[in-house]
């Protein structure tokens, strides 16, 4: 995807070798999506708050309320609406993006839930919506936990 080459060497002018990827709705196959792109920065815990801060210098912050020590999002101007999340390798938010959509991909049962979850909410008010997609990715995190091949 254009949007991801071109982030990866916007961020390489700034941060060495980027662990950027695609996640979101446009990362998987048949998912069901807004139409925006989601990108994911995963760093190393101990480079997080100054990563943070040079994320901070190209992109505009965005959901500043829902920051968390281990969670920071940014707007990315780009031809769709781009959204980045930047976080540490390992944590609860990293584990969060990057293998709940992995479980949506191996899994068309999940992705059909997935979809039946949005087409269910869609139209409904931002705090809604948005609460019933966190529960639903709560139980992807779980689901992995309990997974055999899961569980950190």
């Amino acid at each position: 995807m254009a949007i991801l080459a071109a982030e990866r060497i916007r961020l390489s002018s700034v941060i060495p070798r980027p662990d950027l990827s695609l996640v979101g709705g446009t990362s998987v196959p048949a998912a069901l999506t807004r139409g925006d792109v989601d990108l994911h920065l995963r760093i190393p815990q101990r480079e997080f708050g100054g990563t943070v801060s040079i994320v901070s210098r190209i992109h505009q912050t965005i959901h500043e309320e829902i920051w968390q020590p281990t969670l920071a999002t940014f707007s990315v101007e780009a031809a769709l609406p781009t959204g980045l999340a930047v976080t540490p390798i390992g944590s609860q938010h990293d584990l969060r993006f990057r293998r709940s959509w992995q479980l949506l991909a191996a899994d068309s049962e999940l992705l059909a839930a997935h979809n039946a979850m949005k087409r269910r909410h869609h139209g409904e008010g931002a705090p809604e919506y948005e609460r019933q997609k966190s529960a639903f990715f709560d139980l992807l995190v779980e689901l992995w936990r309990n997974h055999p091949a899961g569980g950190g």
